[in-house]
């Protein structure tokens, strides 16, 4: 399966990325590489490929959703021993200012989504979880079908609704 995104390396230029978005342009300047090489969340860059310069990010981990957060249209489908459910957290989504508008953070979810289809088929995930930064963002979520949480920050698209919906894609193609 080909994707639009790479693994974030040491050759990428993070020196002028800029988003708008304070926490989420220090996030890949200062913090991306440690939480990689630590272990807690894969970063995947959209860059131009002559200079390293990136365009858009995001980033990938472990997460779960509380069995008692889901709504219960969802919840009667889940064995009752589970406490939590697994999924995968997009933790981080973001757009070069210069980018936004174009359909870049379209296209940078789909990328995450694919990945995550793909993983949920060697590591059982449940669902994708994303946390909106800020309104904005959760409009944006919401657009794609991603379901709120009752807690009030969180929302989740279940892998059954992400594997049709590339299902469709593949077979329109």
């Amino acid at each position: 399966m080909n994707y639009l995104t790479v693994p974030l390396n040491k050759d990428h230029d993070k020196t002028y990325f800029y988003s708008g978005n304070l926490l989420l342009d220090r996030y890949i300047k200062l913090q991306a590489g440690q939480d990689i090489r630590k272990k807690l969340s894969a970063c995947f860059v959209l860059d131009e490929p002559a200079t390293g310069k990136i365009k858009g990010y995001y980033t990938l981990s472990n997460s779960s959703i509380s069995l008692d957060l889901l709504p219960e249209r969802f919840q009667k489908n889940i064995p009752a021993t589970y406490r939590s459910i697994p999924a995968i957290l997009i933790g981080r989504l973001a757009v070069g200012k210069e980018f936004q508008g174009s359909g870049l953070g379209k296209m940078l979810l789909a990328d995450a989504l694919k990945r995550c289809a793909i993983i949920s088929t060697y590591l059982g995930s449940y669902a994708v979880i994303v946390d909106p930064v800020d309104v904005q963002a959760e409009s944006f979520y919401f657009k794609f079908g991603f379901i709120k949480l009752p807690d009030g920050e969180k929302m989740f698209l279940p892998m059954k609704t992400i594997t049709r919906y590339l299902e469709n894609e593949s077979a329109e193609r």
